[in-house]
């Protein structure tokens, strides 16, 4: 059998790194390159492989890939060549919880806080296209999980992770890894 590359993508600030850190408390092998310390706005680390933001210029890295997992903003899954397979585990979330998040992270790095400049609606249809196009490829495989829920409902997201990937994780280890304390950003919960 072929094992399948598994990458979990999403926009910025929509959990991607907490899911990266319970698949490797699962038990999956995470590619990460350290680069990218841990800092405030990611106390557990952001799972960063440089490697993947040239994928357009060099994917050649991809044939060690399989059976890990690595971490891909989603605007980069379209440069993904077609002749793997993937599992694309999608992270979701409330987007004023996302730009908020972010306009945070920014004013903490110093940087202008103008997340909200119209990313929002640009950012809703690069969700919309991303989906539609991740439909119409017969070699990807997508599971889209919601950041609420994974708070909410740490077990039933894990469990569901789990058999998305072959029942080939520990889903108590992998809950362990969720901390609610981190969920700073929170929008209405009818939002």
């Amino acid at each position: 059998m072929t094992e399948i590359i598994t990458i979990v993508s999403g926009l910025p600030r929509s959990g991607t790194s907490m899911m990266m850190s319970m698949l490797e408390k699962g038990g999956m092998e995470v590619l990460t390159d350290n680069i990218r310390k841990a800092d405030e706005d990611n106390p557990k680390g952001y799972f960063e492989f440089e490697k993947v933001k040239k994928i357009k210029e060099d994917s050649s890295w991809l044939e060690k890939t399989r059976g890990k997992v690595f971490k891909m903003v989603s605007m980069l899954l379209y440069d993904l060549p077609s002749l793997y397979k993937y599992k694309i585990i999608f992270m979701k979330r409330n987007m004023d919880e996302m730009l908020a998040s972010q306009r945070k992270m920014l004013e903490r790095e110093g940087k202008e806080g103008n997340a909200d400049d119209g990313i929002g609606e640009l950012f809703a249809k690069h969700l919309k296209h991303i989906t539609g196009w991740l439909e119409l490829r017969p070699n990807i495989s997508a599971l889209y999980i919601n950041y609420r829920d994974i708070i909410d409902d740490p077990h039933r997201q894990a469990k569901m992770l789990n058999q998305f990937l072959d029942n080939r994780l520990n889903v108590e280890r992998m809950i362990t890894v969720i901390d609610k304390s981190l969920y700073r950003n929170k929008a209405n919960p009818d939002t």
